[in-house]
């Protein structure tokens, strides 16, 4: 992969974390038009990088809400803050399950599997649609909603399904706000990828992926691409959540779910 692909590769990444159009699935269909040829752990390695990218630009929207949090745990007392913390904890156990458990198959759908990538769009197209349809409230994040969410959460690991527009439609579709619904959904990921970056590093470092410095220079921009292009897309979702315009993504996921399957199958 060289620069100019890490570059373009890392706004995609930016951009689509974000919008509710699965992040991963453009990554893999950005990866195969550009005739990438990177083995699984690589491709794999490369999606956790930009994933990291934006779980920073997360904190750094979000850093006021997790300031708030920290002081509230630091509290030690029983408050909102420790709540909602325990609910992301919550919402985190069923992602953190699926990798541990199913980590090596889960690499092997990272390695240009367009088919699935296209039935997930429309999947993800489905819930948004679905979502969209349903009634605005004022209702908060419960505790067994924040495991339904983290199940969704686990199941957009699959390239395609959108991990936002997944946790996001599923909080509306439970009568959550939209607004708190967006919110939740975008830091109960932030530990997630961290925490599975931090893993990562070993073969970073050990050898077994991407050692060299040109692999390395396109991790680096890639990046720096996706970090600043999800500055501007995380605050840009939150605004078109509360104006309940997911109906416009749901039609972008199944125009480009459907293209990509009939490519894929006519390739």
């Amino acid at each position: 992969m060289n620069l100019i692909e890490a570059l373009l590769l890392g706004i995609i990444q930016g951009l689509t974390e974000f919008l509710p159009v699965s992040s991963s699935g453009h990554l893999e269909l950005g990866k195969a038009l550009f005739g990438d040829d990177l083995e699984a752990e690589e491709s794999l390695l490369f999606t956790l990088v930009m994933h990291a990218a934006t779980a920073l630009s997360t904190i750094i929207v979000f850093r006021k809400e997790i300031g708030t949090l920290f002081r509230g745990l630091f509290s030690f007392s029983w408050n909102e803050e420790t709540q909602y913390s325990v609910k992301i904890i919550l919402s985190m156990i069923p992602a953190a399950a699926v990798g541990l458990l199913f980590e090596e198959q889960i690499e092997h759908l990272f390695g240009g599997q367009l088919v699935l990538v296209g039935g997930m769009l429309l999947l993800t197209g489905l819930l948004l649609f679905l979502a969209d349809k349903a009634k605005n409230t004022d209702k908060e994040v419960g505790f067994v909603n924040a495991v339904l969410i983290g199940i969704a959460q686990a199941i957009a690991i699959l390239p395609g399904i959108s991990r936002s527009g997944a946790t996001i439609s599923t909080s509306v579709l439970l009568g959550i706000d939209r607004a708190k619904a967006a919110q939740f959904s975008f830091l109960m990921v932030v530990p997630l990828i961290l925490g599975k970056f931090i893993l990562d590093l070993k073969d970073l470092f050990g050898g077994t992926v991407a050692s060299g410095d040109g692999e390395l220079s396109a991790l680096a921009v890639g990046f720096a691409a996706a970090f600043i292009s999800g500055l501007f897309a995380c605050r840009w979702m939150i605004h078109l959540v509360r104006r309940s315009k997911l109906v416009y993504f749901s039609i972008y996921c199944f125009v480009v779910g459907s293209l990509t399957l009939f490519l894929a199958l006519n390739a």
